[in-house]
């Protein structure tokens, strides 16, 4: 993908960018009334770090019993 910088940009398309990035709608560009391209601005998701996966798990069953009584463990004192 070709990357250009926005002060490389004629000042109309730079205004319009703007636009587009503060109210967060998308700019068509239109060539004899046909849609040629969408400039969208980029919105970056806020993912919190702590607690992103809060009630995405189930507990089944007792999870203080062994699930099996094949192992059997001894401690070492």
């Amino acid at each position: 993908m070709t990357q250009i910088a926005l002060s490389d940009l004629p000042e109309t398309i730079q205004a319009l960018l703007t636009q587009a990035i503060q109210t967060g709608k998308p700019l068509t560009i239109a060539q004899n009334d046909r849609p040629v391209a969408i400039i969208s601005p980029i919105k970056k998701s806020k993912r919190v770090a702590f607690g992103f996966a809060k009630d995405s798990g189930q507990i089944i069953g007792d999870i203080v019993k062994p699930t099996s009584n094949l192992v059997t463990w001894d401690a070492l004192l």
